[in-house]
This record gives structure tokens, sequence and C-alpha cells, in this order.
């Protein structure tokens, strides 16, 4: 997993908002929108990053079909400290 969330949040060149997500979502489960709104990305942008996060098992996602909420998966937790070292990285 490690490989995984550093592949994902600092390996490209759109790690850097992936990290903010993640981070963001860490603090309060959300859905695509409100972390638009709240991190002043375009819609579409951020569902693009959450599918990257969902597609290599970084967040997981509600069922629901509209609304979807976000949150880090477990593995992701469970990994938190790798996770905490890739953001002071990506935030300097």
């Amino acid at each position: 997993m490690d490989t995984v969330l550093w592949q994902t949040l600092a390996g490209t060149r759109g790690g850097p908002n992936r990290a903010r997500i993640l981070a963001a979502l860490a603090e309060r489960p959300r859905n695509a929108n409100k972390l638009a709104d709240e991190m002043d990305l375009a819609y579409n942008t951020v569902r693009y990053h959450l599918d990257v996060l969902e597609d290599n098992g970084v967040v997981t996602s509600s069922d629901a079909e509209y609304g979807t909420v976000y949150l880090p998966s477990e593995r992701t937790r469970n990994h938190w400290d790798t996770v905490e070292q890739i953001v002071s990285q990506v935030d300097d």
C-alpha cells in the first residue's frame, strides 16, 4: 500500500491535489460537490481525482447514485503515517 500511496499522491502531476483531497476526507467524509466548493477546484477535476483515488483503493465511497460520500479506505487509514509523510513533502 505504501507504493500505491506514493505513486498516487506524489508520483504524478495531480498528486498534490489528490493529497489535499485525501487530507480533507480524513477530517470529514464529503461528496465531490462539497470538496470542489471547499477546495476551490472544478467539480470535474475533483471527480477525476476521486476516481483515481478510488480505483487505487485509497478512498471508498457510499453506494448512493447522487451525492456519493467519500472517505479514506481502511487500508489507507492503516498506513496513515505514510500519507502524512507524503502530504508534508507535497506541501513544501
